[in-house]
């Protein structure tokens, strides 16, 4: 879990070295401006951005009730952010598993990426898709009235 809070955590502790340089020149307006840009950085970097993850066996579980997808992520993967950007609020209706919490899931992409812990991979009725376009994903999704 430590892993997926290193690049937040270092972008913090480098925006505020920088901001106190700033501030020791008498740059304080911009010290405050570059620090919130690292800051904003950061949490976009951060779990904090993504759905709360689940367990791959019970995203799995849940999954074969609901028919909803199950991605596979990992803090810090853009493509990753991509997908859950361009999702917007449809995010939530999917299952997410992050990899570096949850061993099973590791295993899952690894078995269905040749053996690679390539992130975004979306398992829609047990088939998994690597990368795949928001959108496809967006049209996924169970329609409201089922």
């Amino acid at each position: 879990m430590m892993r997926a809070w290193i690049l937040p955590m270092l972008l913090v502790l480098c925006g505020s070295v920088v901001a106190t340089e700033m501030i020791v020149a008498g740059n304080s307006g911009t010290a405050a401006v570059f620090l919130l840009v690292f800051v904003l950085l950061a949490v976009v970097h951060s779990a904090l951005v993504f759905p709360r993850s689940v367990g791959a066996l019970e995203a799995q579980r849940r999954s074969a009730v609901d028919g909803r997808p199950v991605v596979f992520w990992r803090p810090g993967c853009k493509y990753c952010l991509r997908l859950r950007i361009r999702l917007g609020r449809d995010a939530r209706q999917l299952h997410w598993v992050d990899i570096w919490r949850d061993p099973a899931g590791a295993a899952t992409v690894r078995a269905a990426n040749d053996g690679n812990e390539t992130v975004p991979t979306v398992v829609v009725s047990g088939r998994p898709h690597t990368n795949p376009d928001p959108e496809w994903v967006r049209g996924q999704l169970p329609s409201p009235n089922t």
